[in-house]
C-alpha cells in the first residue's frame, strides 16, 4: 500500500469526522458561541484550556490572527504542551488530585467568565476537577471532550465521573477511543490520529459563532489581525488598549 493512498485515507477519516461535528454537534457549537457573545457584552473574560495535545487547540485560539483577542491560556505547570522534560510527565500531572484546585486558586478566573476545557478523553483527575471548581467559582465551562471514553473507559477522578459531567455546555469530537484513524495488517498499532484537527475546527466554529453573534447585536467582536498585514500592528494595538483588562496573555 502506497504512502499516498494512506495519506487519502486519512483525510477522507478526517472529512468524515470533520462532517459529522458540524452535522451533529450544530446545537452546542450554537449554544458556545452564543455564551461567549454573552460574556463579551457582560464584561466576562475568557479562558482556554489543554493538557499534553488537547493544549494544542486551546493555543490555536489565544492570541491568534482572525481570532477574539480576550481568549486567554490558562496554564499549568508542566502540562500545557509536551516541552516538559521528561514528556512523559505531562501525562502523569494530569492525574494528581488537587492540582487543578491550586491553578484555578491562583488565576485570575472569576464568576461570569467563560473557560473552555479540551480533554480528549476528559478521565483524567486534572481537567475533571477543574471543570468542578471553576463552576463552583460561578465560572462557566464549555468542555471539548469525546463522549465515546465515558462508555469505554473507567475515570480516573475520586468521583467516577468524567469532564462531560461538569459541563455547561459539551462539544463531542466523536474521535474514537484511541485516537488513531487507520490500521494496516503490516502495522501492529493503529496511527494517524485526528484529535487536534477536529478540535480545532470546533472551537473555530465556536469562535465563528460568536463574532456572527457580536456582530448581529450591533457589536464590534474584538477580533485580532495579522502582524503581517499592513495595518495588523495599529489595529490590534487598539483592541487591545480597549480590552486590556481583560487580556492577560500580554503581561
Amino acid at each position: 500500500m502506497s504512502d499516498r493512498k494512506l495519506a487519502g485515507q486519512f483525510f477522507d477519516a478526517a472529512i468524515g469526522l470533520l462532517q459529522r461535528v458540524r452535522d451533529e454537534d450544530e446545537d452546542a457549537i450554537e449554544a458556545a458561541g452564543t455564551l461567549i457573545a454573552d460574556t463579551v457584552v457582560d464584561g466576562g473574560r475568557l479562558f482556554a484550556f489543554g493538557a499534553g495535545h488537547s493544549s494544542l487547540a486551546a493555543q490555536d485560539v489565544v492570541y491568534r490572527a482572525g481570532g477574539l483577542a480576550l481568549m486567554n491560556l490558562l496554564p499549568v505547570p508542566g502540562v500545557v504542551g509536551v516541552d516538559v522534560m521528561p514528556a512523559t510527565l505531562g501525562s502523569a500531572l494530569e492525574r494528581v488530585d488537587g492540582l487543578a484546585s491550586a491553578v484555578l486558586d491562583s488565576s485570575p478566573l472569576r464568576a461570569g467568565d467563560v473557560l473552555v476545557i479540551i480533554s480528549l478523553s476528559g478521565r483524567n483527575a486534572l481537567p475533571v476537577e477543574m471543570a468542578m471548581s471553576a463552576r463552583a467559582l460561578g465560572v462557566k465551562v464549555i468542555g471539548v471532550t469525546s463522549v465515546a471514553y465515558t462508555s469505554e473507559t473507567t475515570s480516573r477522578h475520586v468521583s467516577g465521573t468524567y469532564l462531560k459531567d461538569h459541563c455547561d455546555i459539551v462539544l463531542d469530537s466523536k474521535i474514537a477511543v484511541g485516537d488513531a484513524e487507520l490500521t494496516l495488517e503490516t502495522i501492529e498499532a493503529p496511527f494517524a490520529p485526528a484529535s487536534t484537527v477536529v478540535t480545532t475546527a470546533l472551537l473555530q466554529a465556536v469562535m465563528a459563532t460568536a463574532a456572527g453573534a457580536l456582530a448581529d447585536r450591533g457589536i464590534e467582536p474584538p477580533l485580532l489581525r495579522s502582524g503581517n498585514v499592513d495595518g495588523g500592528h495599529e489595529w490590534n494595538d487598539r483592541v487591545m488598549t480597549e480590552y486590556g483588562d481583560r487580556i492577560f496573555y500580554r503581561r
